[in-house]
């Protein structure tokens, strides 16, 4: 019968005499472990390298490299110095267990051994085991989060200054030369308050919304596209006219499942980057929008651009946390494609891009259809 899940594993047994081997192997595979009988020093070491148990019970006395040996090689190597090693021997005295442990081994059983402690020191060290990974994730993923945030600060920091200085330099202007300016002056000055306060307030909105893609569990509900694009390009309406872009889409849109506010988002990012990336050499921006249905439960939705095109590497960083291509030309700040990626994949699609130098780019989501 098996014992609880959290500490089942597959285990490496090693143990020159075949009749140990395979009582070794019969309590342990009774109790729902996997295990992998090895008759000796050396074949341990490739089966431990080529798919790294979770524990291994190592017997000291073997003629082709003893144990000791064997655990010192295991733990000198990158793949399997984190695995667990319990020493099973024969040898009762002080200094044969104290060199198993200077070894690097975590437990000692001598033989003959009760089968109920084997089975209870497996378990046990098992157990650590898998707290020592779910400890490692947990590190993992908040050296992560703090690079991220790390990242974050920077990027947030300079792109809401930029913003901010703008604003402040044509209304400082305003306040002391408000009688002497011309009309077009102003209207200029204004309009370029009126968009970096756009801007400032699309960095806002997107920083909430990382927040809320991290944290917030969504439903999801069939989509009208139509009206999700249409709230996407009134979010971006002066983007558009400032650079004159010229944008087509299509009439009809096949039903997907997600949510709203979220792939509003996705296409408000996409859109953006098409006009800003778009129209090399002074031509107009010109951005399409479209659907294909994939079949096998999914639809593909793209927006291609004129613009120059993106190289391989270029293509390999766009989803990056905090990237920003071309930053001399770029005017965007660096989250809007990794909020993408992580909505569109809590949604259950993937995004893709692939684009060819002097052609322009296409970026897709897809996004799962309704049963």
């Amino acid at each position: 019968m098996m014992e609880s899940a959290q500490v089942l594993g597959d285990i490496l047994v090693v143990d020159d005499t075949p009749a140990n081997l395979r009582l070794l192997a019969q309590i342990l595979t009774a109790r729902g472990y996997k295990v992998r009988p090895v008759p000796g020093g050396l074949l341990a070491l490739d089966a431990a390298h080529a798919a790294p148990p979770d524990l291994i019970l190592l017997d000291v006395g073997m003629p082709d490299l003893n144990g000791y040996e064997v655990c010192q090689r295991l733990k000198a190597d990158d793949v399997t110095r984190d695995v667990p090693v319990l020493f099973i021997s024969a040898l009762d005295d002080i200094d044969s267990k104290v060199k198993a442990f200077t070894a690097g081994g975590v437990d000692y059983i001598t033989k003959p051994f009760q089968v109920e402690e084997v089975a209870a020191r497996v378990a046990t060290h098992l157990a650590l085991r898998n707290l020592q990974k779910q400890m490692q994730t947990i590190n993992d993923n908040l050296a992560t989060r703090n690079a991220e945030l790390d990242a974050f600060a920077h990027t947030v920091a300079h792109d809401l200054k930029n913003a901010l200085n703008t604003i402040m330099g044509y209304a400082e202007m305003l306040d002391s030369d408000l009688d002497e300016l011309p009309t077009d002056s102003i209207h200029t000055s204004t309009r370029a308050i009126s968009r970096m306060s756009h801007k400032m307030n699309n960095i806002i909105e997107e920083l909430m919304l990382l927040a809320g893609v991290r944290n917030q569990a969504v439903i999801a509900q069939p989509l009208d596209m139509a009206a999700i694009v249409a709230e996407a390009f009134q979010r971006i309406d002066y983007l558009i006219r400032d650079a004159h872009a010229e944008v087509s889409m299509s009439p009809n849109w096949p039903i997907a499942l997600g949510y709203g506010p979220w792939v509003e988002e996705v296409w408000v990012n996409y859109v953006s980057n098409a006009i800003k990336y778009g129209g090399t050499s002074g031509q107009t921006p010109r951005v399409e929008l479209g659907a294909t249905p994939l079949g096998a439960g999914f639809v593909r939705f793209w927006v291609r651009d004129n613009g120059h095109g993106l190289s391989p590497a270029d293509q390999a960083r766009l989803f990056t946390q905090f990237e920003r291509l071309d930053q001399a030309r770029a005017t965007g700040h660096g989250l809007g494609l990794s909020i993408v990626k992580r909505i569109v994949e809590k949604l259950g699609g993937q995004v893709a891009v692939s684009s060819q130098i002097g052609v322009g780019s296409e970026f897709s989501f897809t996004l799962p259809t309704q049963d």
